[in-house]
């Protein structure tokens, strides 16, 4: 079934739209305080659609992502009590938890890992305004963490270039559903 190559050719067709920047720096913008989906997901076709732009796009997300870091870092400082059942609510006590007692054990290193992995980067962000880590490390940690990321994203798609984009689109469909199989499989280990 060709589910995940329409998927995929629309998403091509979005990552050239005019306005697409806009909305690429409001969904790194949003993500580092609540949004939930990360903005790997426009960097990664916006960068393969225009390869002469991958840095630009990467610069926009670091930026973007760091000013809504601080957001978070704010909503930590002022509205933690505001927030609370949300994080509850979405499952992520448990990470809420690790992330402040990474902070108190490791400071500028626990920003820095929650920015470059695949860690919720906002519990990071809402947390270490919480426990009240300094601004300037928190900044610098979002910095470098975001940006290593964002430009090795970039990089991979500039890089792999209109030949890459060729092949991803004759097996976007397959590993579309090797994904969901992975997916359904580890759901049902787990649940």
């Amino acid at each position: 079934m060709k589910l995940f190559s329409g998927l995929y050719a629309k998403v091509m067709q979005w990552a050239r739209h005019k306005h697409a920047t806009y909305w690429l720096a409001l969904v790194s913008f949003t993500e580092s305080s609540f949004f939930l989906i990360p903005p790997d997901v426009m960097l990664a076709p916006m960068s393969l659609a225009r390869p002469d732009k991958a840095w630009f796009y990467a610069g926009l997300t670091t930026i973007a992502s760091v000013l809504g870091g601080l957001l978070g870092y704010t909503i930590g400082v002022f509205a933690l009590q505001m927030v609370e059942p949300w994080i509850i609510q979405f499952g992520y006590t448990e990470a809420y938890e690790t992330a402040q007692q990474w902070f108190a054990d490791y400071g500028f290193w626990a920003i820095f890992l929650a920015g470059f992995t695949p860690i919720p980067y906002k519990i990071f962000t809402i947390a270490s305004g919480a426990v009240g880590m300094l601004l300037l490390p928190f900044v610098l940690g979002s910095l470098i963490g975001r940006g290593m990321r964002f430009f090795l994203v970039a990089g991979l798609m500039k890089w792999g270039g209109k030949p890459f984009e060729e092949k991803l689109h004759l097996w976007v469909d397959r590993l579309g559903w090797i994904t969901v199989g992975l997916l359904l499989l580890v759901y049902l280990i787990f649940v």
